[in-house]
């Protein structure tokens, strides 16, 4: 169970990581919702940390447990409204959106701005892979970790 934890960090790592990578060698600039997908992936990844960390017992593994799905459900929200406007781009405005003005001037944005600070836009859809955006596979990937959190949560052991 620990092991899992431990596995749940690694791919939030990874998937930063290379969103971060795409965003630095294929000129691929995150929108505010991608930065909020981003700070998902960090708070399930940083849940999950301190889960392998502390290693606790029924009650602190429910509670870390709780944290992922809550987590990886608003990042799930916020990943199928992306994919949703990548489908329906005539329903979204973009331009400086409050949510941009908003993220940029968080102090995350401010201390490491290629991480957090969003300057894309919501509705590009260049990167696919397996004729999925990346919005599609955020949405899937969160909804997997929700899934997995729920299992931890529910083992008895």
């Amino acid at each position: 169970m620990r092991i899992t934890f431990l596995l749940i960090v690694f791919a939030c790592a990874g998937l930063v990581s290379y969103a971060f990578y795409l965003q630095l060698v294929d000129g691929l600039l995150p929108c505010p919702l991608c930065i909020f997908q981003r700070m998902a992936y960090w708070l399930v990844g940083m849940s999950a940390l301190f889960a392998f960390i502390h290693n606790p017992q029924q009650l602190g593994r429910r509670i870390y447990c709780v944290l992922i799905i809550l987590f990886s459900l608003a990042g799930a929200i916020v990943a199928g409204r992306q994919a949703w406007l990548i489908r329906f781009p005539e329903a979204f405005e973009c331009g400086i959106s409050p949510e941009e003005a908003f993220l940029n001037e968080l102090p995350l944005a401010r201390w490491w701005p290629d991480m957090f600070e969003a300057n894309g836009d919501c509705t590009d859809s260049t990167w696919q892979f397996l004729s999925m955006t990346m919005p599609d596979w955020s949405l899937l990937i969160f909804l997997a970790f929700s899934l997995i959190a729920g299992l931890l949560w529910r083992d008895r052991s």
